[in-house]
Parts: C-alpha cells; structure tokens; sequence
C-alpha cells in the first residue's frame, strides 16, 4: 500500500512541474514579443521623426525665386468646390496653410461655392431634408468667410470666379421667381445674385457667368488660361475627365465632380493635352 501511494502521489507533482514550465516559456516568449514590438514602435517613431523634419526644411517655390528653364513661370491655384456652409474646416485650414506657403499669382475659384440648397429645394422631394434645412443667409455667410481668409491669405493675388451650377441656379430661380421677365429677374439678382451677396466687384473678383462667353471662346461659361481652359464642368460619372477631354479637345481644368484625377491624350495639331478635376474642400456627405 505504501508503495502504491508514492506512486499515485507523484503523477500530481510531475503534472504541476509539467504546467509550470509551460507558463515559463510562454512568458518568455510574451516578453521577447514585447520586446520585439516596442523596438519595432521605437523604430517607427524615429522614421516619423525623419519624415516630419525632413518636411519642415522643404522650400515651396514662390513668385519671386528663380526658376531654371521656365522664364515667367508663375503659381495658380484652383479653389476646388466649396459648398458654403457645407464647407470641410479641417479641408479648408489645410488649402489655406498650402496657399499660404505657395503665394499664387493667380486665384480661380472653379465654382460651387455658394450651395444654394435652399434655391435648390424645388428640385428634390419633399422628403429631402437634407437641403431643406439649410439656409440662404449661412449658405452666404460661409462663403464670403471663406472668401476673406483667401484675401488675407493671399492680398495681392488675381482672381476669378466661374459660376458653378449652384450659383446658376439661383439666376434660374430668380427668372422663375420673375415669371420669365428679364428686367425683374435682373433686379432680384442684384439683390440676391452671386456677384451681389459675394461682394465680388468690390473685391476686384471677376465674374464668369455660365451663360455667357468670354475669351473669344465658343462655348459658355469658361476661360482661357494660358495654352488650357478652365470651367466648372458638366460631364458625370467614372469617365469625367475622358469625357471633358473629348468635348471640348483641349486641355481643360474642371471641378463639379468632387474628385480630383486626370486623363491624358494626343491629337495631331496640339500634341499631348488632358483633362484634370481638382477635387472637393467640401464635406462629403453632408
């Protein structure tokens, strides 16, 4: 009996051992992961560092530095889509630091800058409520807060402003709102226009309607820039910027699309041309 006892007491021992040791290497192995993953993290950290240091010594190009092989070159910046008061800060305080640092000499605001949902209520249903909820007088007071930090920005920059079709709606609700008759919808847009709200004359703004020319150009609503066009757009969908390229068949900066990409082509009289969208300072779902 006293055999058989040492022998049934010692199996719960060499089970006991057996666990213990196991606990041991897999704590072991749990501190060399640690170990592993912090030097990883200190690792990281380090090439943060490098990368933010290295950012802050970059020189951005301005107006008056030279610039080899590019005599009278020149900086101009697209103000992409907007939306007034649907407007990203976080987007926005970003486009102002870059434009800060860039100092254009040229300034185009590719429109959507007023959103205009009231003026657009009639176009949806009732059960959008979305742009229902917005209003005209916060719509108009965003965008000329924008409009001013630009300034201040940028004090001696030229600029223009293309009509979008949220602002060229409010023209369409006005001749509406007239019953079609052009002298009273003229004085309700000098009321409550864009160049009127905006206060674009008196900021030595240009104006580009999308229902007039301008530049000698055939189609409406667009300028020239340089050997390029720039106007709000009006194609949709995933082939964008194909379809701009091919409508107008000239290289041609655009927005509306509220994505930026580009798309790029050849023809026997110019050579290379593209198509570009430069993207969206609104928010994306609002």
């Amino acid at each position: 009996m006293g055999k058989t006892d040492l022998t049934d007491g010692a199996e719960p021992k060499d089970a006991n051992a057996n666990q213990i040791a196991r606990l041991k290497a897999e704590n072991a192995k749990l501190r060399a992961d640690q170990k592993r993953l912090s030097a990883e993290i200190e690792a990281v950290n380090k090439q943060l560092v490098q990368a933010r240091n290295a950012g802050s010594r970059v020189k951005v190009p301005t107006i008056g530095s030279k610039r080899k092989g590019r005599k009278g070159a020149f900086i101009r910046v697209f103000v992409p889509d907007s939306h007034g008061h649907h407007i990203d800060q976080t987007a926005a305080k970003a486009f102002l630091a870059d434009l800060k640092a860039l100092q254009p000499k040229e300034i185009i605001w590719i429109g959507d800058h007023l959103d205009a949902g009231a003026f657009l209520a009639q176009h949806f249903t009732l059960g959008y409520v979305a742009e229902t909820d917005s209003t005209y007088e916060d719509d108009v007071a965003s965008a000329n807060a924008f409009l001013d930090q630009v300034a201040k920005v940028c004090p001696d920059a030229q600029q223009t402003y293309i009509a979008g079709n949220h602002e060229s709606r409010i023209e369409k609700w006005c001749i509406t709102a007239a019953l079609r008759n052009r002298k009273d919808s003229g004085f309700l847009m000098q009321r409550i226009g864009p160049q009127a709200v905006l206060n674009l004359e008196k900021r030595g703004i240009r104006w580009v309607s999308q229902g007039e020319q301008y530049d000698g150009l055939s189609i409406r609503g667009a300028i020239k820039i340089g050997k390029a066009i720039a106007t709000h757009g009006s194609a949709h969908g995933v082939n964008a910027w194909r379809t701009m390229l091919s409508r107008w068949g000239c290289s041609i900066f655009f927005g509306h699309i509220h994505r930026q990409g580009g798309f790029f082509s050849r023809n026997v009289t110019t050579g290379t041309i593209g198509a570009w969208s430069v993207g969206l300072l609104a928010e994306l779902q609002p």
